[in-house]
Order: C-alpha cells, then structure tokens, then sequence
C-alpha cells in the first residue's frame, strides 16, 4: 500500500487519481463482501442449515470474488488494496480475535477442567507439532513426498497445529453439547494458537540464529522464556489494570466514557508491550483477556460493562469475518506451487495422525487420574478430534514462511496450508452437525446457558481426587497417575486461592458475590463471541 502513495515535499500525500479510484473500488468491495457474509450467515443459522457454516460461507464468498477478480482485467489494481498482508492481520485483526477469546471465557467450566485444557493445549500441541514434523521429515526422507530441513518440517508442524474450530464451536453451541465438551473444545483452542506461534518463532528463530548442534535444548530454554515471559506480561497487565479500575474511582457518571476508553487500550498496551520485549503478542493478550474479564470488569460500572461486552464482541466478529474473506479472496489470486500433490496429500494424512495422537494421548493422561464416572467419554473424544480444522492463524503463519524460508520451501508450505485450510473448513465444518449426531452428542446439555447446565452435574464435572481406587503399595502404573493426580489437584487449590485471596483483592466485590456475575453476563451474550 505504501509504494502507491507519494510524499511531497510538504509532508502532504499525494495519491493519483487512478490508484485513489481502485483503493475506492477495494474498500467498496471489502464492504460489500462482508454485508453479503453477515447477510448469508444470519439466513443460514435462522434456517438451521449446518451444511455451510458462516466461515465457510465468508471462506466461499472471498473465494469467488478473487476467482472473478482473476480472470477480469482488474486483477493488478485490485490486488494492490486486497492481499493478505502478515503484519495487518497479526497487528490489527488477530488481537481483537485473541483477546475476545480469553474475555468471553466461562471461568466454571473452563476452570474446573483446567487441566485436562492445559493437557491438550500444551502437551498436546507439543505432540502434533513434533509428531507432524517428524513424519513430514521422514516421507521427504523415503521420497514419498517434497524434502524439507528437519526444522524446516517442525516449523510446518507448529503452523499447522494451530486449530481454529469457530465452525464447529458454533454448531455445537447451536444443537446444544455437553459443555463439558464444548469448554474442552473452546479452551483447547484459545491456548492452542498461544503454543503454536510461540513454537513456530522458536524454531525460526533456532533455523535463523543457531546451528543444528546447539539444538533442542536451547530450544525448550528459548520457548519457555518466550512462553512465561509472555504469560507474565499479560498477567501483569490484566492486574494493574484491576487495580487501576478499582482505586482509581472512574465509575461515576460524567467519568464513564473514560473508563470505557482507558479499558479498550489496555488489551492492545499488553500486545505491543509484549511484542516490543520480543515475547508472544498473541499469549500475552489472551491471558490479559481472561484476567482482564474475571477481575477489571467487575470494577467497572455497569453502563460501562455493556459498552466494553457489546464492543468487543463487535470489533472480533468483524475481525474474524473479515479473516475469512480476506483468506479467500487471497487463496484465489496468489500464486501457488501445485507441483508438489504429493506433499499435500501426505501432509493431510499426517495431521490426521498427529491430531489423534495429540487427542487420544491426552484424554489418556487426563483419564488415569480421574474416576471412572468423571472421565472424558470416547464419543467426547472422537468429537475434540474431528474439531481440529485450521484456519486463519495457520494460514497467516503459511504466509510468513514464505518469507521466513528459503524459495520453494515456503511456497510449498503456503500451498500444503492453504489446501488444508479450505479442505477443512467446508469440509469438516459442513459436516459437523452430521458429525454430532453419529457420536450422539446432540443434546448433552443446552445451548442457552452453558454455565447453568454446568451446574447440573451432567458429565464428567470437576474431577475429585480420592485415594479410594489406589489400595495397598502403589505400583509404578499407580505412582504415575499420583504424580498426574498432584498436576491437577493444583486447579482445585488456584480455586481457592482465587476466591479467598485474588478476587477479594484486586476487585470491588466479595469473592461469593464475584463468582457468578461474570458467568452469567458472559452466558447472556450471543453463545460463541469469538474464536
């Protein structure tokens, strides 16, 4: 955008009047796309037509305008003001995205299944970026397929395990799930784009600056750094802020609009606060976001609570539709290296493998230390591994290694994606509520309020620990569930933690009178907000 604009010598731009008509034709056009999604998405939910969710009809929509946009002679012009730039996506459209993410939170169910979400998100990110690297390293290595670096491949395997199931979080809200299910789904995913562009930049930053002999070690020391110092920033900020909001006494009527404003700068302060300390932007704004929402918000006034709900659910589904156009309209007019069928097709069928044993791993782990009534059902995890599909921020990372690598390795990693991206949301996000109704899991709890119905006791609810089921010496098999039962027991001790000593603390209100009023505000607004 910057080589169409010309810089007089007064400091003034001068824009020529063909170029200022086809940025005007651009934004028009950027307008109409996403009127036509909202439009197509409102008469495809109020007709209960599954088949083709809203990002799949926005995917669909930016796909046929870059198509037409293609083979006409406006191509050059138009792509000018419509290419998916990197920087503006992970600067101003993914932030929003994130932070949503982490304020719409439910803290009760997300809470108590604390840890079976943290499994998932982080060893099992760990998993099906290992395991998708190293298969995709091995087929190059028996030429079954494109041969990459070895850290070239873990690279793709950390893109590529970032989820994105907006599709299918939306049905499931939609029919009516479990909600256990759906806070497993919703929490697997929220961490699981913090882990996995915090482990692409680890291992672009280890190809770029390391040789392969100083190798994994530092790798885990330089993610670690990046991951905590990340989580610290974010957590930091959340809490400043709380303290801000409650001492500073903004919540007066003529003084509202400030609160307002100061509250909608502090989610974008704790991203460019991460950014410039060279941390992770995107794990920073997420844990701002669930601190932010569990302990300023309830500072706020209430005037002021509607406008910063109502306002960021606004700015992320604007964002996420946009996401979805963009990728499409990007898709059809980029150029992409088709040469390499093999690699695409085998990388497809490795994810699919890596995604199961990341799943049915950690559902594994998670079930050794709960009781047999309060485990994770196989239908529960068949549906977590059918929800992998990916999305914008593994597209968004495809994009940047086309410049992270050397030619040809990143055009074919930006084609892979970029196949799979579509593959997955029109495929398995049409087919979702099919899905649901094969595993029987339609109808496991109500769509309406998700933290009412976790009340019900319905499913396998916040995992007590009792020594009951481990009698006599314990055996090695037994040690290790008791080493797994102390990781969990954790989550029930931060509860209390919480109640007793953080929300009394940082917030106006007591700790029992604090505990449902975010819950029930977050459940009032419309079902899935964001990512």
């Amino acid at each position: 955008m910057e080589d169409h604009l010309q810089i007089s010598p007064a400091g003034a731009k001068v824009i020529p009047g063909k170029e200022q008509q086809a940025a005007g034709y651009g934004i028009l056009l950027q307008i109409m796309m996403l009127v036509l999604s909202f439009v197509i998405g409102h008469v495809l939910r109020r007709r209960h037509f599954y088949y083709i969710p809203e990002a799949s009809a926005s995917l669909l929509i930016g796909l046929i305008v870059g198509g037409l946009a293609n083979v006409s002679n406006t191509e050059t012009s138009i792509r000018a003001w419509f290419n998916f730039h990197e920087e503006f996506f992970f600067l101003f459209l993914l932030p929003p995205i994130i932070f949503q993410s982490g304020f719409s939170l439910s803290p009760k169910p997300f809470f108590s299944n604390f840890g079976a979400i943290i499994t998932f998100a982080i060893v099992g990110t760990f998993i099906a970026s290992f395991v998708t690297g190293i298969l995709v390293y091995l087929g190059g290595v028996t030429y079954l397929m494109y041969r990459l670096p070895f850290v070239e491949c873990l690279m793709f395997g950390a893109l590529i395990s970032a989820t994105d199931p907006v599709t299918v979080l939306s049905i499931f809200q939609e029919l009516g799930t479990d909600v256990n299910l759906y806070a497993l789904v919703f929490g697997e995913s929220v961490l699981n784009d913090a882990m996995a562009i915090s482990l692409y930049r680890t291992m672009s930053l280890v190809r770029s600056h390391m040789s392969t002999d100083q190798n994994y070690f530092m790798i885990t020391i330089r993610f670690v750094e990046t991951f905590m110092g990340s989580l610290s920033a974010g957590v930091g900020v959340g809490f400043v802020s709380a303290l801000l909001f409650k001492y500073a006494g903004l919540d007066i009527d003529n003084l509202q609009n400030l609160e307002s404003c100061l509250f909608v700068l502090f989610p974008y302060f704790s991203y460019m606060l991460a950014e410039g300390l060279g941390l992770s932007g995107i794990v920073s704004i997420l844990f701002t976001g669930v601190v932010m929402k569990r302990y300023t918000y309830p500072n706020l006034s209430e005037s002021s609570q509607r406008f910063v709900s109502a306002f960021f659910h606004l700015i992320s589904s604007l964002a996420e539709t946009f996401v979805f156009i963009y990728m499409g309209f990007d898709i059809a007019m980029e150029k992409h290296s088709w040469s390499h069928v093999g690699f695409i097709f085998f990388s497809i069928l490795f994810i699919v493998i890596a995604r199961a044993a990341n799943v049915f791993g950690c559902a594994y782990l998670v079930n050794l230390v709960r009781p047999p009534h309060q485990q994770i059902p196989a239908k529960h995890q068949k549906a977590l591994w059918y929800s992998g599909l990916r999305g914008a921020m593994a597209f968004a990372l495809a994009l940047q290694s086309v410049h992270d690598l050397p030619e040809g390795h990143g055009q074919t990693i930006f084609t892979a994606t970029t196949a799979i991206v579509v593959l997955t949301v029109l495929i398995i996000g049409g087919s979702t509520g099919t899905m649901l109704e094969a595993l029987e899991v339609v109808g496991d709890g109500q769509s309406g309020s998700m933290d009412e119905t976790f009340e019900g006791n319905n499913g396998y609810i916040a995992p007590s620990y009792s020594d009951e089921s481990y009698d006599g010496e314990p055996s090695s098999g037994n040690r290790f569930r008791m080493k797994l039962k102390e990781f969990h027991k954790s989550t029930t001790s931060f509860s209390a933690l919480d109640k007793n000593y953080l929300t009394p603390f940082f917030t106006t209100q007591g700790g029992d009178e604090d505990e449902d009023e975010p819950i029930m505000h977050s459940s009032r607004r419309a079902g899935y907000d964001g990512h």
